[in-house]
């Protein structure tokens, strides 16, 4: 999204849609060609360049189900934990040994998993697939 404007990132947004909602990547490379064909395409090349070289490494991604990569897509959660964990090791300062940071950021997991309330809505219908997918390598809790 770099390489559109601020005020066209939505409207792009909308028109990639279709790029990384696609059920397969021949259908996500398919999507990308009406992209570039389409006036978004021709507004932001640059954009499209970018896109098609993404999308040769996000193929292993496209064997998830549609719920799987839903659930992926959503990196707030992500983020607010690396946040917390560098916070904590931001007001440490320094460590004397590696124990000592693995410990604090122990500490710091244990304290931010203390706060959480519940899973995202989305979590669900990806827990089904991921226990279907991966079978008995997929831990179910009660």
């Amino acid at each position: 999204m770099q390489f559109a404007s601020w005020k066209e990132r939505k409207q792009v947004a909308a028109a990639l849609r279709s790029v990384y909602s696609a059920p397969s990547a021949e259908a996500a490379a398919e999507a990308l060609g009406t992209f570039e064909q389409g006036e978004w395409g021709q507004k932001c090349p640059a954009l499209v360049q970018s896109l098609e070289a993404a999308l040769g490494r996000s193929d292993p991604f496209f064997a998830f189900s549609s719920e799987v990569r839903k659930i992926v897509y959503t990196t707030n959660a992500i983020e607010s934990l690396n946040s917390s964990v560098r916070k904590a090791i931001r007001n440490q300062g320094h460590f004397p040994n590696d124990t000592a940071a693995t410990k604090l950021i122990y500490l710091a997991l244990k304290r931010i998993e203390s706060k959480w309330k519940r899973a995202p809505k989305e979590w669900h219908p990806a827990k089904a697939q991921l226990a279907i997918q991966f079978g008995d390598r997929f831990i179910v809790e009660e």
